[in-house]
C-alpha cells in the first residue's frame, strides 16, 4: 500500500512536469519543421521519446534492427499494451516513423499543431466513411513524405496484457500502401502502465523487429492470408519474451 501511494504521489508531481515539457518541446518542434528542418525534427521527437520513457522509468531492449535497411520505407504492425509503446517504438525502430493518433490528441492546444506538422495521422473513428478517407490521405501524405507507418491492428491498447485478434483494416491499409510490411513484437510495457492506471512502475521493455514481407504483389483477396501470418510472427515471440 505504501509503495502505490508513493506511486501515485510521484505521478501527481512528473505528470504535469512532463505535460509542461512536451508543449514547450511542441512550440519548438513547430517551429523547426516550419523551417524546413526536418532532420533536426528527428532530433526533438526522440527527445520527447526518451523523456517519456524516463518518467517510469523504461528501460528498454531492441532486436532486430537490421531488419531496417536505411533508405527504405515500411509498413510496421505492432501489438499494443501501454501508452509507453509509441515512444518506446520511436527510439527502437532505426528508421523515421509516423503513427495513427486518435482525435482526443488533437485538443491540446500548441500539441495538436506539432502532430500536424509532424505528419501524424489524425484517427476520428466517429466519422464513417470520412475518416477512411482523411486516413488514406493522411497515410499516403506521411509516405510521400519518405516516412514510414507504424499501425497498431489490435485497433486499441490491450485492457489485460494479452495478445487480441488483429482488424482486417490495418492489412487493407498496408496492401494499398504497396510498403514491405515489418511485424513487431512489444513486450513489458503493460506492466509499466497498464490502461486505465493512475499510476506507472518502473520496469523493463523489449522490441523484436520482425524480417518484412513483401506486399507489393498481393491484393485485397490476401489480406486474411497477410492478417495471419503477421500474427503468427507476432505472437509466437510474445510468448517467448512472456516465457524469460
Amino acid at each position: 500500500m505504501a509503495r502505490k501511494i508513493l506511486l501515485g504521489i510521484k505521478s501527481v508531481i512528473v505528470v504535469p512536469l512532463f505535460w509542461v515539457f512536451t508543449i514547450l518541446l511542441s512550440a519548438i518542434f513547430v517551429l523547426v519543421m516550419t523551417l524546413g528542418f526536418r532532420r533536426a525534427g528527428e532530433f526533438f521527437v526522440n527527445l520527447w521519446s526518451s523523456a517519456f520513457l524516463a518518467v517510469a522509468p523504461l528501460r528498454w531492449k531492441v532486436a532486430g534492427t537490421e531488419h531496417v535497411q536505411p533508405g527504405t520505407q515500411y509498413f510496421f504492425l505492432a501489438n499494443h499494451l501501454s501508452n509507453f509503446d509509441i515512444p518506446l517504438l520511436f527510439r527502437a525502430i532505426p528508421t523515421p516513423i509516423r503513427f495513427l493518433a486518435k482525435k482526443e490528441l488533437y485538443k491540446i492546444p500548441v500539441f495538436a499543431q506539432a502532430l500536424n506538422v509532424a505528419g501524424i495521422v489524425k484517427i476520428d473513428r466517429g466519422a464513417g466513411a470520412a475518416s477512411y478517407a482523411a486516413i488514406n490521405e493522411g497515410v499516403a501524405k506521411a509516405k510521400k513524405n519518405g516516412y514510414s507507418l507504424i499501425v497498431f491492428p489490435e485497433g486499441t491498447r490491450s485492457r489485460d496484457g494479452e495478445l487480441h485478434p488483429f482488424k482486417k483494416g490495418a492489412f487493407r491499409m498496408a496492401i494499398s500502401t504497396g510498403l514491405p510490411v515489418v511485424p513487431v513484437t512489444v513486450n513489458g510495457t503493460w506492466e509499466v502502465w497498464p490502461p486505465g492506471s493512475k499510476v506507472f512502475y518502473r520496469g523493463d521493455g523489449n522490441v523484436v523487429i520482425h524480417e518484412p514481407i513483401e506486399t507489393a504483389h498481393l491484393t485485397v483477396k490476401d489480406i486474411d492470408a497477410l492478417r495471419t501470418q503477421v500474427y503468427d510472427v507476432i505472437e509466437r515471440q510474445f510468448r517467448i519474451l512472456h516465457q524469460s
